[in-house]
């Protein structure tokens, strides 16, 4: 007779907000707004024209879990690379069109899941915008409207004399008015600023006054450490309040870096399962182990691990044994050696020696009864 399982149900993740109501897009599949989870993108940094080279990077980009990838479009030669990348691409490729309006006819013609343009710097664009409609519309090809502060129409420069939250936010609905005009709203929305307060405010402003999906960019973030702090900071500030539907972090990284900071980001705020997790302290006089060394070991054992697992490596008596004890496998250290905990419970002693291969092999144990295969990747990381 099996037994019955009387506890309580598994209830979802927590969240600070609930979703902010919105219509709905489809992009190549991949829906955005309407409650859809918020999806992840990045853009590739190759020559467009150079096929191979920009669906390699695709495939990259795919494998560390974006979702949808935009490749830009200057020229016609890039333009002419549209077609087979569409077709190739294992994710929606998003056509990025600046200052030449024929390109945004081109990508929507090869078949690019949505097109992004930049009024601000696309010359008579308000002039294309009925006929832009009619081939979107015909298409089904939704358009993002991607308003940046260092592109802005002259005239609203001159309104307000800079790039402040009201200019993007007019900016951007006025674009998207001259659409309605002509039946259009398979729309999405960007307003991004280099700065976090502006942009933060931006999209709070976009959200009062419309319901498209936004998607969510810090412009010109910077360097990969300040730009993880800048992205942060103004993404969490707008998920959780429930504002945005999609992300994408830029760095000036390689762009699987740009993705595993958004992934990191929706985790850490629930908006994504959480995989494989690990909890360290930050050491302290109270430290009988060299902790940092033990977590990056940790961390370099379990690279590949994709699981719902949180693994806590804590070095001191104080704090350790509660945070190991609460994780699903962790390792209270001190004294030359260290108690491993699975599941709450002391299972063994090792020495201190021993603790990264024990903690290894019973994530591998932990992992297979899990039924979870193993996939190329790198765990995420926190800190407390």
């Amino acid at each position: 007779m099996s037994s019955i399982n009387l506890g309580m149900p598994e209830l979802p993740p927590p969240t600070l907000a609930p979703r902010r109501a919105s219509r709905q897009i489809d992009v190549g599949g991949v829906l955005v707004g309407g409650g859809a989870p918020v999806s992840v993108q990045s853009m590739t940094t190759t020559v467009t024209a150079d096929i191979n080279s920009t669906l390699q990077q695709i495939a990259e980009l795919t494998a560390a879990g974006c979702q949808i990838v935009r490749v830009a479009v200057p020229s016609q030669d890039d333009a002419d690379a549209l077609a087979a990348i569409a077709k190739k691409s294992q994710i929606p490729v998003i056509a990025d069109i600046h200052f030449q309006p024929k390109y945004v006819f081109a990508a929507i013609d090869a078949g690019c899941a949505a097109v992004r343009v930049n009024p601000g710097n696309i010359k008579a664009f308000d002039d294309k915008v009925a006929e832009i409609a009619r081939a979107a519309n015909d298409s089904g090809t939704p358009i993002r409207i991607g308003v940046n502060a260092g592109s802005l129409d002259k005239r609203l420069l001159e309104k307000y004399g800079k790039a402040t939250p009201e200019a993007l936010v007019e900016s951007a609905l006025w674009e998207c008015s001259l659409f309605e005009e002509h039946g259009f709203r398979d729309i999405k929305i960007s307003v991004k600023h280099h700065d976090p307060v502006v942009m933060v405010r931006a999209y709070q402003l976009l959200a009062e006054q419309c319901d498209y999906p936004l998607h969510l960019g810090v412009t010109e973030a910077g360097p990969a450490f300040q730009g993880t702090i800048k992205s942060a900071v103004a993404f969490g500030a707008l998920l959780s309040q429930g504002i945005g539907d999609t992300i994408r972090v830029s760095l000036s990284a390689p762009p699987v870096e740009e993705v595993k900071v958004g992934l990191q980001i929706l985790e850490s705020l629930n908006l994504r399962k959480r995989g494989l997790e690990i909890v360290s302290c930050p050491s302290c006089g109270r430290a009988q182990v060299d902790v940092y060394s033990l977590a990056d070991r940790v961390t370099a054992g379990l690279e590949g691990l994709k699981v719902p697992l949180r693994v806590a490596v804590m070095g001191c008596v104080v704090n350790g044994p509660g945070e190991a004890r609460e994780a699903d496998l962790g390792v209270a250290s001190g004294n030359g050696k260290g108690q491993i905990f699975v599941k709450g419970e002391v299972i063994k002693t090792v020495p201190e020696s021993e603790i990264v291969e024990t903690l290894i092999e019973e994530a591998m144990r932990l992992a297979d009864e899990m039924g979870t295969d193993v996939e190329s990747g790198e765990p995420s990381v926190s800190v407390s």
